[in-house]
C-alpha cells in the first residue's frame, strides 16, 4: 500500500488516461501534525459543551473499561450533532442561464480566487442589489457540447435543496463560458483542513465529517442522483472552525434511471469504483466505495489504493487490495474499520447504502462517540473531572 501522496489530477476522459499535476507527500505533512500534537488538558469548568473540541485519543482504551464514567461525561462533550450545517442564505431556487452579461448584477473580484480546477475558476462576487455574498464559479465553454454538459449541472442543481449540498443562486451564459453563482461558503476545502497541521483532525471529527457527506448522499440518492465525484477537494468546509461541510461540484453528476444502464469514463483515479474503470455499469453504490476511500484517508493520511502511477492505481482499485495494518490505524475504533469495510467492496452489491451507513454504530453509537470524545490526557486519573 502506498503512503498517500496528494494526487491532484484532472478528472479523467479516458479510462487510463489523465493529466497529472502535482503529487506531494501527505503521510509527511501528517506526520508533521503528529509533532506539533500535544498533550491537551481540558478546563472543564466554565467551558461550553456545545462548543469545545475535544483532542485525541489517549484516554480511550480506559474508558472503555469505565462505562460509569463515561456515561456521566456524555454531559460534558459536545456531540457530533450539536452544531448542525446552516442552510444557504436564500430561498432553493429553480435557475435558467441568463444571456445578459453577469456584471449587470454581481460585482466579481477577478483578484479573489476561491478555487479552481478543470472547469476554469471560482471566484468571490457580491450581488449589486442586495449586497449577498455569494461565488461565481466560471466554467469555459465554447461549445454545444461543453455548453450542454454545464447545463447539465445546472439542472442537476435546480434539483437540489439540502444544507450539505451547495445552493445555485444565479447562471449567465455568454460566447465563451457560462457562470453560476452560487452559496458562498468561507472554510475552504476539507482537503486543505486534512493537510492543516494546525488542524489536529480526531476520529470525531472524521466522524462527524462523514455523517454529513452521507446524509448529502442520501438525499441524492433520493432524487435518483448520483454525483460520481466524491473527494476531498469536492467537500467544503462552512467556516475554519466548526466541522460543518457542503458537498460541491455536480459537473459529473448524473440522473440515475435503473432501466437505463449507465456507464462513465471519467473521475479521479484514486477515488473511482472499480465499475467506473470497468466501464461497467453504475449506481448508489458507485458513491459510496468514494466515501470509503474519504474516511479511510481521514482516518489515517494514507490513500489505499494510490499507486506510482494511474495504471497502477486503477490496478490497485481493481484488485481490491487494502488493509488497517498500517500503525496509523492503531488508535482507530473497530467500529471505524468495519464501516470502511462495508463501503470498499469490489462488488457494489454488497455495499452498504447512505441511509444503512447513517444507521451504522460508527455515525449512530453515542455511547462510541462519548468513549471518542475523552480528551488526550497525560494521566488517567484525569478522568475523575468526569466522574
Amino acid at each position: 500500500m502506498k503512503l498517500l501522496r496528494i494526487n491532484r489530477l484532472e478528472e479523467i476522459n479516458t479510462r487510463y488516461n489523465s493529466n497529472r499535476l502535482e503529487k506531494t507527500s501527505f503521510f509527511q505533512t501528517m506526520k508533521k501534525v503528529e509533532r506539533t500534537r500535544g498533550f491537551h488538558e481540558e478546563k472543564f469548568s466554565g467551558s461550553d459543551p456545545g462548543t469545545e473540541d475535544a483532542k485525541g485519543k489517549e484516554g480511550l482504551k480506559y474508558m472503555r473499561q469505565t462505562s460509569t464514567a463515561c456515561d456521566h461525561s456524555y454531559a460534558v462533550f459536545s456531540s457530533v450533532d450539536d452544531a448542525s450545517t446552516p442552510p444557504a442564505p436564500f430561498d432553493h431556487r429553480i435557475v435558467s442561464a441568463k444571456t445578459v452579461g453577469i456584471s449587470s448584477y454581481y460585482n466579481v473580484n477577478r483578484n479573489e480566487i476561491l478555487g479552481g480546477g478543470r472547469f476554469g475558476q471560482v471566484h468571490k462576487c457580491e450581488e449589486k442589489a442586495t449586497g449577498l455574498k455569494l461565488a461565481a464559479k466560471i466554467i469555459k465553454a465554447r461549445g454545444d457540447k461543453e455548453k450542454n454538459e454545464v447545463k447539465n449541472e445546472i439542472s442537476v442543481m435546480n434539483q437540489l435543496n439540502h444544507v450539505n449540498l451547495i445552493q445555485l443562486y444565479d447562471a449567465f451564459e455568454s460566447k465563451n463560458d457560462i457562470v453560476l453563482v452560487m452559496e458562498y461558503v468561507e472554510g475552504g476545502e476539507l482537503f486543505d483542513r486534512i493537510i492543516d497541521e494546525n488542524c489536529n483532525l480526531t476520529e470525531m471529527d472524521t466522524i462527524s465529517f462523514i455523517k454529513q457527506i452521507c446524509e448529502g448522499i442520501q438525499y441524492m440518492h433520493q432524487m435518483y442522483i448520483l454525483h460520481l465525484d466524491l473527494k476531498p477537494e469536492n467537500i467544503l468546509c462552512v467556516n475554519r472552525s466548526a466541522n460543518q461541510i457542503k458537498i460541491i461540484d455536480f459537473g459529473l453528476a448524473r440522473r440515475y434511471k435503473p432501466r437505463e444502464k449507465l456507464r462513465v469514463n471519467f473521475g479521479t483515479p484514486e477515488f473511482l469504483a472499480p465499475e467506473v474503470v470497468n466501464y461497467e455499469f453504475v449506481s448508489f453504490p458507485t458513491d459510496m466505495w468514494s466515501v470509503g476511500v474519504i474516511a479511510y484517508m481521514l482516518l489515517s493520511g494514507l490513500s489505499p489504493f494510490l499507486g506510482d502511477d494511474d495504471n497502477e492505481t486503477l490496478n490497485n482499485i481493481l484488485a481490491c487490495s487494502w488493509d488497517f495494518e498500517d500503525e496509523e490505524f492503531q488508535g482507530v475504533s473497530e467500529q471505524a474499520k468495519d464501516f470502511i469495510s462495508k463501503l470498499l467492496i469490489k462488488e457494489k452489491c454488497w455495499r452498504i447504502s447512505a441511509t444503512a451507513a447513517l444507521k451504522h454504530p460508527w455515525l449512530s453509537d453515542h455511547k462510541l462517540h462519548c468513549r471518542l470524545q475523552v480528551p488526550k490526557l497525560k494521566y488517567p486519573y484525569a478522568l475523575e473531572f468526569v466522574s
